[in-house]
């Protein structure tokens, strides 16, 4: 008990004051770094596109890999994170992001491009960005809707400074330069690494699963001192089965998929989310030059869209934070999908640059309630424990259509040599998939209400787990917080 008692006292000197505000400003510089870095992508599509001889389909898998690549790491950012630490997987990402951008300075052609700045950055921004996220997840509980939301401005900022900082570049040296520029600036992550001190967790009498190492050890062990050969080979491929699904499930949380409908339906409609979420970002400064607006002019439009969010994605996080949204979070973030999907007619109907500026302002506020929401919906719907495995299947799901929307719009856009298809292609996904969200959780909804018999009402925040721990919030410690210093 007076152990139990010292853990709790721990917990309340770390948790939502003191260092973790330390955090959340290192989170706040790390997205900015990491998410905003790949908006900047779309100022050097066209001289990427000259520089080659590539069509639009081809340029646009360079920024397709990166941001598919920073989302589909997570199960390999989960294993570092659970093997070394947040401060480490952050730091080792910044390192990798620095060496892909240095390295695509010097590419003679596009393929080698998709291996540094693609797949090697993005990496690296993947494990920068979601060790980030996780650590945010336990240095704050009872503002934890604000500090994601506040994290999530960091995006903001990136996404209002990496466009005009890439023009400016672009026209005084070159792209080859910039990118060189741009390896220097990614090794900034490592600075905020060192502000994440790890954390380590006193579980007290929680049982730990054996780890995927040890319980093959000791089954070989046992069946060498009995002596039997075929037995001892069958127990093996048991124990590598047991050991592989043990994996998955740590690190990939399948099961959770298969049980948990609200997370199930919340990654399927992410994932179809972003076959369109992304395809604004990459053509519309190429969309804004080809109907004659001026390259700066071009660019300014993305900062345009960042520089709202920085103002409208705190509000959000507040709003949702409210008692009255527990648990209806989702809600709000289909309802910013929607409005996301629908902004996409306004550059339709006009490219002037004025009605363009208009389309970003909408887009902007929709973009914010997407950005602050995302990932509290994520740990709204799933145990906060397994949230980082969560997160790695979450992520890799999403990438799949991250990776394949831009080149598939981009050959639709070779086609028929109008860029109007990248909107009308991005209203469909986003807005289907806004709908599905909503019907899904409200039959959901009523059908849990159908099934509780019981006599105490349950908890809102879990009301879209169909298969809650039960006796979790009766058994389960409090978490001790012990700051490592010497790492």
């Amino acid at each position: 008990m007076a152990q139990g008692g010292a853990a709790a006292r721990g917990v309340a000197k770390v948790q939502d004051q003191g260092w973790a505000w330390m955090v959340l400003i290192a989170a706040v510089v790390l997205q900015g770094l990491t998410l905003g870095f790949p908006s900047c992508i779309g100022v050097f599509f066209t001289d990427l596109q000259h520089e080659f001889q590539a069509t639009n389909s081809e340029t646009s898998w360079f920024p397709s890999i990166m941001v598919a690549v920073l989302h589909a790491g997570g199960p390999l950012c989960s294993i570092l994170v659970k093997r070394f630490g947040c401060r480490f997987a952050v730091m080792a990402g910044g390192l990798l992001s620095s060496v892909g951008m240095v390295s695509s300075s010097f590419c003679k052609s596009l393929s080698q491009l998709y291996l540094t700045a693609g797949l090697i950055t993005g990496l690296g921004s993947c494990f920068s960005f979601q060790a980030g996220v996780t650590v945010l997840g336990y240095y704050f509980v009872r503002w934890r809707t604000l500090a994601n939301a506040m994290a999530s401005t960091g995006v903001s900022i990136g996404l209002t400074l990496w466009p005009l900082l890439s023009q400016y570049l672009l026209d005084e040296m070159g792209w080859r330069n910039t990118f060189l520029i741009f390896g220097g600036i990614l090794l900034n992550c490592c600075v905020c690494g060192a502000i994440m001190r790890p954390v380590k967790f006193a579980l007290g009498s929680l049982t730990q699963l054996p780890s995927p190492g040890e319980e093959p050890e000791r089954a070989e062990e046992a069946q060498l001192s009995n002596g039997a050969s075929s037995p001892h080979l069958k127990l093996q491929e048991q124990t590598r089965m047991i050991t592989c699904f043990q994996v998955l499930q740590k690190y990939l949380a399948f099961d959770i998929f298969c049980q948990n409908k609200g997370y199930q339906i919340y990654t399927i409609g992410v994932t179809w989310m972003m076959m369109g979420f992304v395809l604004p970002h990459v053509y519309l400064v190429p969309y804004a030059i080809q109907n004659g607006v001026e390259e700066r002019r071009a660019a300014l439009l993305i900062s345009i869209i960042g520089f709202i969010n920085i103002f409208i994605r705190p509000l959000t996080g507040l709003l949702s934070g409210q008692t009255i949204f527990t648990g209806r979070r989702i809600y709000l973030y289909s309802l910013a999908v929607l409005l996301c999907g629908l902004s996409n007619f306004i550059c339709v109907i006009s490219a002037e640059f004025s009605m363009l500026i208009f389309y970003c302002v909408i887009l902007s506020i929709a973009m914010s309630g997407i950005g602050a929401l995302t990932f509290q919906v994520l740990m709204d719907v799933v145990e906060m424990d397994r949230f980082s495995s969560a997160l790695g299947l979450f992520t890799i799901l999403e990438s799949i259509t991250l990776l394949i929307g831009p080149p598939l719009t981009g050959l639709l856009v070779d086609i028929s040599s109008d860029f109007r298809y990248v909107f009308y292609t991005s209203s469909f996904f986003l807005i289907s998939a806004s709908l599905f969200m909503v019907i899904s959780f409200c039959a959901l909804e009523k059908k849990n209400k159908l099934k509780d018999t019981s006599k105490v009402p349950p908890d809102k925040s879990a009301i879209y787990n169909e298969t809650p721990n039960e006796s979790q919030s009766e058994s389960q410690p409090t978490l001790a917080v012990v700051h490592i210093t010497s790492i």
